[in-house]
């Protein structure tokens, strides 16, 4: 859901961001497959956890720290931060001022729909914060007015120049690889994942929809998006617990709506997803 700013809630962001501020976070206009979130921590931000998307991100100040792939990062502004689907990461602020900063997410399909012709893998950049020209300008413009709406173009303008700029650092993933991806089924499973989100669904089902046996359709899949089909569907759940948490739905009501067992369960999957819990996520929203 878009938050918008007026002149006020301006003001008492830029308040909440100096010594006394708490922590907040606020979300941007999306479109389907993208996410964009703005949001200052002073101290401890997320326990560890991982996404099935992309992650663009720009610090605005501060220093913003996280572990990635075993090492300590700090991304400081001018920076750009990509971390990629399944990696797992943290965050917390550098500093004793805290740090704020923008993200973008970003689902594997867009990136590789964007490379078309040019790309036969996604992109892979082992190196979480870069100063690369290229992939600055492009995550800062991804990013610059994150209350504008987001129609199919827009998208399109936000999503080339990612897609360009992570093929550049990786020109490894413009090569063939050898062994060819069939695209339609992965596809045909996403779709039908897509559609059953709130439902179990089993491993026959896929293979009768993809028409590979399930251990082909997991590294098709996983090529093709950049996870695997099980995580794909939890993030799906997720995302429309999120919807309802906004909408004051209890978490009871949410975890027997999005297909968790209990709610145990949606708490468990969502700070993995999230590195926060769902209580805490919806407060944070709402501050």
């Amino acid at each position: 859901m878009t938050q918008s700013l007026t002149e006020a809630g301006k003001a008492r962001l830029e308040r909440s961001c100096g010594p006394e501020g708490a922590d907040w976070v606020r979300t941007g206009s999306g479109i389907d497959g993208i996410e964009r979130m703005e949001a200052f921590f002073r101290g401890f931000a997320y326990d560890p956890h991982r996404h099935d998307t992309y992650a663009f991100g720009q610090t605005l100040s501060g220093v913003q720290s996280f572990e990635y792939r075993g090492s300590r990062c700090d991304s400081l502004s001018g920076h750009a931060i990509v971390l990629h689907p399944d990696e797992i990461h943290n965050g917390r602020a550098g500093i004793p001022e805290g740090f704020s900063y923008r993200m973008l997410y970003v689902e594997p399909r867009l990136i590789r729909e964007a490379l078309g012709a040019q790309g036969c893998a996604l992109p892979f950049v082992s190196t979480a914060v870069s100063q690369d020209a290229r992939l600055v300008r492009a995550v800062a413009h991804a990013l610059r007015d994150l209350d504008a709406p987001l129609d199919e173009i827009a998208a399109e303008d936000i999503l080339l120049p990612l897609a360009e700029a992570l093929l550049a650092l990786d020109p490894s993933a413009a090569r063939p690889t050898g062994h060819a991806l069939d695209r339609p089924a992965a596809e045909r499973a996403r779709q039908y994942l897509d559609a059953h989100r709130d439902e179990v669904v089993a491993s026959r089902e896929l293979e009768a929809i993809a028409g590979l046996d399930r251990f082909t359709l997991a590294r098709h899949f996983r090529a093709c998006f950049g996870t695997s089909p099980y995580n794909y569907l939890v993030m799906r759940r997720l995302q429309q617990a999120r919807r309802l948490l906004l909408g004051g739905t209890s978490l009871v009501e949410v975890a027997m709506a999005c297909g968790f067992a209990d709610q145990s369960h949606l708490t468990r999957q969502f700070r993995r997803a999230y590195g926060v819990p769902p209580g805490r996520w919806r407060a944070l929203q709402r501050g």
